[in-house]
């Protein structure tokens, strides 16, 4: 009886100890010190701003656009792998809550039979053991803080996945309108070195002009209709590019992409037998072209917009995720106390010429103590890695953040000098436009030689393609911007982060229980 009472005594003083006197040991996590960015970013209006860089790509007024960024968000399967990844983490956040319950919950049966001497020696046994180790230093407590950090960064990790995806569609589709616009241009350019070449062959049938006149016009022509598959490759790759970022084969979005044909832009007239153009004040290539015109940009960066890039959010909650290890780690250097318990029963039975019974039913309960001290420097240096894991981790947190003000900075400088450059390349086309109709007319009028007006004709068909890709430059850069401000997958995400014919499919593999569930997969917290 005295026995029982000290038994029963320990164990109730077992579990004063497991619910009374638990400590967490470890560091408790302390975000990383505001990192220092340029001056020049101010928080002047980050809620304006925050609204012009949601959707931004509407910005552009290009219902294409507009179609292929919905459409990625919905199909892309690099999107779809990181929903899957949360649904992963959502997992591993369960195994570390199950933890905190009793973690060996057995049943054992066995069954045997012997056979010696014409008897027969049968048994039979069943128990259930169960065993709790408590939580009185936190370990399991750190190990759910470092699932739900890492089930956070996940969500991120999502929410970046649709940032640089939109990106690249965007900057694709870009691409693509370009290389379309050069074919153009291209293509007009081509016309009128035709009819540079008719009109230098009539000249030389009439013996004004050498062969050698006519060669050269031919050179420059077969120059440029040879640049027409080099860009037709070129828009070829966007488009493959197109429909990789949406989960498909090119032809499917080909008809999409050609929709809009061919605008045609304030060109050329036809003159006196040459190309030339009219109203030269009034030309606009802007208006009618095929490129995404960017919208104006006011360049005021609020740093407090940038500081809320996904990217930045995974590293941060990575950070926190290894803080927790450290303490998940410490907790080995203390004895581990558990309680324990089984029930069972067993029967053995000897048969011969009677029948001979042995029935036992047992139960067991106490409290059990381990102590891993002969690997104390081990565990040490365990810990002491996971303190320099999560030293790295706040680096790369900070390596992060200058990576982030170098994409903006670049950004903005690269949208606004092609902003600036732009203005020249109207210029510079404008005069080659007109150099070319001077020099035309005065070749009619034998005021100037053939050479003359070739390279009048070679300088507007460069400068009209410069012209159009920086114009493509221009609105690649806005995107660029956009993408290192971390911009548009709060506007995305409207739909389940697992498509619903994927969920189908994993449920009829594996029970899931409620875990494919939408509100299930990223919690309450799915906007942080």
């Amino acid at each position: 009886m005295a026995s029982a009472r000290v038994h029963r005594g320990a164990a109730l003083l077992l579990l004063y100890l497991g619910l009374t006197a638990c400590t967490v040991v470890g560091p408790d996590y302390q975000a990383p010190p505001a990192p220092a960015l340029p001056s020049a970013w101010e928080p002047a209006r980050a809620q304006e701003q925050a609204r012009s860089v949601g959707a931004w790509w509407q910005r552009f007024n290009d219902p294409v656009l507009d179609e292929l960024i919905a459409r990625s968000a919905r199909q892309n399967l690099s999107i779809e792998a990181a929903g899957l990844r949360i649904v992963q983490a959502r997992a591993a956040l369960g195994i570390s809550d199950a933890l905190v319950f009793p973690q060996q919950q057995q049943i054992n049966a066995n069954y045997s039979g012997l056979y010696r001497d014409e008897d027969w020696f049968k048994s039979a046994s069943a128990s259930l053991d169960v065993g709790w180790e408590m939580d009185i230093w936190g370990k399991y407590a750190r190990g759910i803080e470092s699932a739900e950090a890492t089930l956070y960064a996940s969500i991120a990790s999502y929410h970046d996945v649709l940032v640089s995806i939109t990106a690249e569609v965007a900057r694709n589709y870009i691409n693509y309108r370009t290389a379309e616009e050069r074919m153009f241009l291209a293509r007009q350019n081509i016309a009128i070195q035709e009819r540079v070449v008719e009109m230098t062959r009539v000249q030389y049938e009439s013996g004004n002009v050498s062969e050698l006149d006519v060669q050269q016009a031919r050179t420059q022509l077969y120059a440029t209709q040879a640049s027409l598959p080099g860009l037709n490759n070129a828009r070829q790759q966007s488009l493959n590019a197109i429909a990789v970022l949406l989960g498909t084969v090119p032809e499917t979005i080909a008809p999409l992409l050609e929709a809009t044909g061919e605008r045609p832009l304030p060109r050329l007239q036809t003159a006196d037998g040459v190309a030339q153009r009219s109203g030269l004040q009034d030309v606009n290539y802007q208006q009618g072209s095929v490129i995404p015109a960017a919208p104006v940009l006011e360049p005021r960066i609020d740093s407090a917009l940038v500081l809320q890039r996904p990217d930045l959010q995974v590293a941060e909650l990575l950070a926190r995720a290894q803080s927790a290890q450290i303490g998940l780690n410490e907790a080995n250097l203390y004895p581990q106390f558990v309680l324990f318990g089984s029930v069972g029963a067993s029967q053995t039975v000897r048969s011969s010429r009677s029948f001979d019974f042995d029935d036992a039913v047992t139960a067991s309960i106490g409290p059990g103590l381990s102590w891993d001290i002969f690997n104390y420097d081990r565990i040490k240096n365990r810990v002491r890695i996971e303190d320099a894991a999560f030293q790295e981790s706040l680096a790369n947190y900070n390596q992060s953040v200058l990576e982030a003000v170098r994409e903006v900075s670049n950004a903005l400088e690269g949208y606004q000098n092609n902003l600036e450059r732009s203005g020249f390349d109207h210029k510079a086309v404008e005069a080659s436009i007109r150099a070319f109709n001077i020099s035309a007319n005065q070749y009619n009028n034998g005021l100037v030689t053939y050479q003359r007006l070739l390279s009048t004709v070679e300088k507007m068909t460069a400068r009209e393609d410069i012209y159009a890709q920086t114009r493509g430059a221009i609105a690649n850069q806005l995107v660029a911007l956009y993408k290192a401000l971390g911009g548009g997958w709060d506007t995305l995400q409207t739909g389940p982060v697992v498509k619903p014919d994927t969920v189908r499919q994993m449920r009829e593999r594996t029970d899931w229980g409620d875990y494919l569930d939408p509100e299930t997969i990223v919690g309450e917290d799915r906007n942080e």
